[in-house]
Parts: structure tokens; C-alpha cells; sequence
């Protein structure tokens, strides 16, 4: 895929609550070592600011957000800066599919929240690649 073709990745930037860690654990995951050709992550704080680079990259590219709890901060600030949410996912809904995963911990997760993280990098790459193959499709 071409530079301006990545899927953003946003996660949620809730510090202190575990299914926040294990959102931004799942994105770097994503970015960092399953889909790094195909996505960048584009840090919440940076629209929350208004940072503009980072929201024309918005108008640009689709984006996958990470929601940590049901304020879903990730999607709305998408959606403000004229970003294109083609899927969110919510930690907490994938917690309820893999139950077996008790996420703990805020700094670092305990075994299972790196499980739970894992199983949703596992989730959003599936998409990713759909979202690359659409995207090549289209071209």
C-alpha cells in the first residue's frame, strides 16, 4: 500500500484504567509488529489538541479506532476531525468474546490483559487486511 493509502490506528488514550492499556498495547501490537506496512497509529492527543497534520492525515486515510470504555473518545475525535471510522472496536466488547482474558494492571498488564490485547491486535489486523485489499480493488 502507498504511504498515503495506511489505515490510521487510533487508540484509546484512557490513562489509568486497564482496557485503556490494553487498547494501546493492541494498536502497537498492530502498528508496530503485525501491520506496519499498512497502518499508522495516530495518537488521540494529538486530534484532542488539534493537531492539524494529524487531522488532514485523517481526511485522508481510513481509520480504526480503539475504544476503551463507552465514552468512545477515539471515534468521536475521529469523526470531528472528518476522519472516516470504517470499523471501531470497543475493549470492552472484545473482552466479553475471550471472558477467559481478565485484564490487570494500568502500567503494565498482567498475562491476561497481554492476552486480550493480543486477540484483539489479532481482530483489528483482519480488518486492516480487508481494508488493504478493498483498497487495492478499488485502485
Amino acid at each position: 500500500m502507498s504511504e498515503n493509502k495506511k489505515v490510521a490506528i487510533v487508540p484509546c488514550s484512557g490513562i489509568g484504567k486497564a482496557f485503556g492499556t490494553v487498547s494501546r498495547v493492541a494498536a502497537y501490537q498492530v502498528v508496530e509488529d503485525d501491520r506496519p506496512e499498512d497502518t499508522q497509529l495516530v495518537p488521540l492527543a494529538l486530534l484532542v489538541m488539534g493537531d492539524e497534520e494529524h487531522q488532514e492525515m485523517l481526511k485522508e486515510m481510513p481509520a480504526i479506532t480503539i475504544d476503551g470504555c463507552k465514552l468512545a473518545c477515539a471515534t468521536k475525535m475521529v469523526q470531528e476531525a472528518g476522519g472516516k471510522v470504517e470499523k471501531d472496536f470497543a475493549v470492552l466488547e472484545v473482552f466479553r468474546r475471550y471472558r477467559q482474558f481478565k485484564p490487570q494492571g494500568i502500567a503494565a498488564l498482567n498475562e491476561d490483559g497481554e492476552k486480550l490485547a493480543a486477540a484483539l491486535a489479532k481482530e483489528i489486523s483482519e480488518v486492516v487486511d480487508e481494508i488493504v485489499q478493498k483498497g487495492a480493488q478499488d485502485a
